[in-house]
């Protein structure tokens, strides 16, 4: 979208079609005429536009026997938003959107007024330059449901941690215990191996994942059930979620689910 703002940038009236609504469609046709890397994108566009436009004539029932017979030929599903910016979207899958870019901006002069921000002799090139990174990405993954959480997920941050405590690395500031679970030798029976994998569960709650946010955790920490009892260490953990603050201790017995036959 913001690409395409751009593009639109005080572009000429004769460059965007004098009836065309798509300003987009007709620019890179225009630029396709001259421009084989656009001429191709304008194929492929046209291409992926018709298949579009098939999927949609076709009745619901028919479809599915389409897709079991032939696995080759499958028609693309795209979102309303990726059909809105097809020319740049496939412009950029292709990794050619940074070249024809800058095929505008050094044929600015029969595209755009003199004041259009890819007729400027430092902006025109500067956008150019910066498409050359995003198109040497390779698009091949969707984004998820919690696509918007930044951190690892809870399995890595195990893995992490589990890695960190075998190798004991020596350049660490400071040692501290592998959260992962360390497997007993049992004589198989189903409750010990209930008991490991909800302890492993367990575990994985304290770590950050798409609904809690962990602000704060230390390992060690020593907690006192009773007087005349001896302190446990266990590892402490503060949380934030939508609406709240929790916090957790849980005694490194259980963490690492050897608890046997403590209380």
């Amino acid at each position: 979208g913001v690409v395409e703002a751009c593009l639109l940038h005080m572009l000429k009236r004769r460059a965007a079609g004098f009836l065309r609504t798509d300003k987009v469609a007709a620019l890179f046709t225009k630029v396709g005429k001259t421009c084989a890397i656009a001429g191709d994108v304008c194929k492929k566009v046209q291409e992926l536009q018709q298949q579009v436009e098939s999927r949609k004539n076709q009745p619901n029932g028919q479809e599915p026997l389409k897709r079991q017979g032939s696995t080759t030929s499958k028609t693309p599903v795209l979102t309303p938003q990726a059909i809105k910016h097809i020319w740049v979207r496939t412009a950029l899958i292709e990794k050619v959107l940074d070249k024809i870019v800058q095929y505008i901006v050094d044929n600015s002069s029969k595209y755009y007024e003199k004041e259009a921000l890819l007729a400027d002799p430092v902006c025109g090139p500067i956008l150019a330059s910066l498409l050359v990174g995003p198109c040497a990405l390779e698009y091949t993954k969707l984004k998820t449901a919690d696509h918007y959480w930044t951190d690892p997920s809870a399995d890595e941050l195990v893995q992490r941690h589990r890695i960190h405590g075998t190798h004991g690395r020596q350049d660490s500031p400071s040692k501290r215990p592998a959260l992962g679970i360390r497997k007993r030798h049992s004589s198989g029976s189903t409750s010990e191996d209930r008991f490991a994998a909800s302890a492993r569960e367990y575990v994985e709650s304290l770590h950050q994942n798409s609904r809690t946010h962990l602000l704060y955790g230390k390992n060690n920490v020593l907690v006192q059930p009773k007087d005349d009892l001896e302190a446990i260490p266990g590892y402490l953990s503060l949380h934030q979620s939508a609406d709240s603050l929790t916090l957790k201790w849980t005694p490194n017995q259980l963490m690492n689910g050897t608890l046997g036959d403590s209380e």
